[in-house]
């Protein structure tokens, strides 16, 4: 087995134990695209090493989607099959998990009317909002992790020799999933503790609000009585820990629904299901956007605040420092999954119950009450640089420092 191999096999272990953490008996889904077949097959050795009952690998093909868009008639978006949507409800409540390989083609709808992918991601949203519900309120194991397409590749190393990309990426990928240590699991472990103490003192300090403060950033962000910071990873209804997301960087909790101020403006471009948005600028009052704009893809950002009331809402508020592992690599990966874990984000739409206390159990009208946002989307855009601070206020009034020129103080 020569090096590269080597470390196929060790990623796969780790997104298996760490990532979903399969248990004894457990189904598992994984959600695949066609080029990362060798290291599906992989997780799927993996996954029935560590006792999976059954492996179901859902196959992706991008061409296949862009056919789609190109050839399928105009009214045919907003269907979205029942069968599917039921087949993920089933999944999570019999306890199964979800391993999804998510690199989506930052180029994938160049040239396709935005309104027919707003109108088929709404569908989409609007068929699986059960199973979302159960995702965001932990009752299913899932992870996010990435793996090299060639498209990808070409997007984010450009820079390089056209057959050095993706043997680049494969190496960023293993480099930000420290699949490159001795012993990945035990590197996790011990970076998982750190993110905790982390959310411990923020969870400690009960901050009412934060104030962030950059160039084109001036936003007030008070957070619900009874929230939560959490990061790493959390613990599914039945007990087992799993890390929603590989890499992860982050801490997180939720903003008060109606307790955003201010202007807001991205550091990073945002890969909007396959297309770009950049230069995003937000305006909130009493936590709405009442103003937006974007260098490009406007467009696309009018849908996504467009797809129902809480969009226009904030439901998550995440830290990074400017000094993460995927920060100093330099290199923009268009993204969310990895670009968020390089730059402190904020998400338009649908908070995380778990970032409260006893949210799992709130209904959403309950979840409203608390000052939860509720959406059927959820997308996360960075805002962080070298250059941004964030105070935080304490319940008596207390402002101190949080983050100095984007690193923790």
């Amino acid at each position: 087995m020569d090096h590269f191999e080597q470390m196929l096999e060790k990623y796969a272990e780790l997104v298996i134990n760490v990532g979903v953490n399969i248990q004894p008996g457990q189904v598992l889904l994984v959600q695949s695209p066609l080029e990362t077949v060798d290291f599906t097959r992989q997780i799927v050795s993996k996954a029935y090493e560590a006792g999976a009952k059954y492996v179901q690998v859902d196959w992706d093909d991008e061409k296949v989607t862009r056919i789609r868009y190109e050839q399928a008639p105009d009214d045919s978006f907003a269907y979205y099959p029942k069968w599917q949507a039921d087949m993920m409800e089933q999944l999570a409540e019999g306890g199964g998990a979800v391993l999804h390989i998510k690199v989506p083609d930052p180029e994938l709808f160049r040239g396709i009317d935005s309104a027919k992918v707003s109108t088929a991601v709404k569908a989409a949203a609007v068929a699986r909002e059960k199973y979302q519900a159960y995702v965001r309120s932990n009752k299913v194991s899932w992870s996010l992790i990435k793996a090299p397409t060639r498209a990808w590749a070409n997007k984010v190393y450009a820079d390089l020799p056209e057959e050095e990309r993706v043997p680049a990426m494969w190496e960023a990928v293993f480099l930000m999933n420290r699949v490159d240590s001795g012993d990945p699991v035990a590197a996790w472990r011990d970076h998982i503790a750190e993110l905790k103490k982390r959310q411990q003192y923020m969870n400690d300090k009960r901050y009412k609000s934060l104030h962030y403060r950059a160039p084109g950033t001036d936003l007030r962000v008070e957070m619900p009585e009874g929230h939560l910071w959490l990061g790493g990873g959390d613990l599914k209804e039945d007990g087992v820990y799993f890390v929603a997301n590989m890499p992860t960087e982050e801490i997180y909790t939720m903003p008060l629904r109606t307790g955003v101020n201010g202007t807001v403006s991205s550091t990073l471009p945002l890969n909007l299901n396959g297309r770009l948005v950049e230069g995003i600028k937000l305006t909130f009052k009493d936590g709405k956007v009442t103003e937006y704009d974007a260098v490009s893809g406007r467009e696309h950002l009018t849908s996504l605040l467009e797809t129902d009331e809480g969009a226009s809402y904030l439901g998550e508020m995440a830290l990074v420092p400017h000094d993460s592992p995927i920060s100093l690599m330099n290199r923009v990966f268009y993204n969310t999954g990895v670009d968020e874990n390089a730059s402190c984000h904020f998400a338009l739409g649908s908070c995380y119950p778990v970032n409260i206390e006893g949210g799992t159990k709130l209904s959403k009208e309950e979840l409203l009450a608390k000052g939860g946002n509720v959406s059927l989307t959820h997308v996360d855009f960075m805002i962080g640089s070298d250059q941004l601070d964030i105070d935080g206020e304490l319940p008596d009034g207390t402002v101190e420092p949080v983050f100095r020129a984007g690193k923790w103080v």
